[in-house]
């Protein structure tokens, strides 16, 4: 009976043995995961301020989109054949204002048919055929783009679908930019923390918006009957001016 008695005091010993071991390792693995958990993620109380920044700087880059349109002929191939000798006058106008071959890039091509819908016709009848082609003129010398317009117009450009200005390098204009958005996100930073008394850690995380690229400038369409004088086409005044480029930073800074 003794030995029985043991033998159950025994297994009871073990059992509070294993329960307790268990209750450790649970204990344990807890205090590891809070441990990860603050090795990974330091502070979680984080805080984060944004600055806005603008810099202004003139072109230097014109894009200007030429066009030629030739409307209703019977047959397809007299149409794609004289809209070719038309824009490939106006391409050469170009260059002869010392366009580099390489800026010029044929951005649309179209040929369609055209259906005149009369009252006394069962269905569509063809009209003829329209051809558009466009391309897309860089001028380097912003001095040139008057004269492209004017030039182009007078060889057999009958639309100038929009102007728009750039700048080739814009690292200079956005780290000026960049350099009035993280002062004003300090700026905005430290007075938050002396209104509320909020006491800032380090800087832990920096994120930079610049979806403010400088905006074009669009002269609408130029036709070819607009500035006919006797002298030719008289070249638009057109203006540069100045593009904007608006850039953002947020700073993130950890809360003590």
């Amino acid at each position: 009976y003794k030995m029985e008695q043991q033998a159950s005091n025994q297994s009871r010993n073990m059992r509070h043995i294993i329960i307790l071991v268990a209750i450790v390792g649970v204990v344990a693995l807890g205090i590891i995961s809070l441990i990860r958990e603050r090795i990974i993620y330091p502070n979680r109380y984080q805080v984060a301020f944004t600055g806005e920044g603008r810099a202004f700087a003139k072109p230097d880059i014109a894009q200007i989109q030429l066009s030629v349109r030739t409307d209703r002929l019977a047959d397809a191939k007299i149409a794609v054949s004289e809209n070719a000798k038309k824009m490939n006058a106006v391409i050469e106008a170009v260059k002869k204002l010392g366009i580099e071959e390489k800026d010029i890039k044929t951005s649309a091509y179209s040929l369609n048919p055209e259906y005149d819908y009369p009252d006394n016709a069962r269905g569509a009848v063809l009209a003829g055929y329209i051809v558009y082609q466009e391309v897309t003129v860089k001028a380097r010398d912003l001095e040139k783009v008057d004269a492209v317009i004017a030039n182009s117009t007078e060889a057999g450009a009958n639309q100038i679908g929009g102007v728009l200005f750039t700048i080739n390098d814009l690292t200079e204009i956005k780290q000026q930019a960049r350099a009035e958005a993280v002062a004003k996100a300090k700026i905005e930073a430290q007075r938050m923390a002396d209104l509320t008394g909020l006491k800032l850690g380090k800087l832990v995380n920096v994120y930079e918006n610049s979806d403010g690229y400088p905006m074009p400038y669009y002269g609408g369409e130029y036709n070819k009957t607009l500035g006919m004088g006797a002298g030719g086409v008289t070249a638009p005044s057109i203006q540069a001016g100045e593009n904007e480029v608006v850039l953002q930073v947020t700073l993130t800074y950890e809360v003590k």
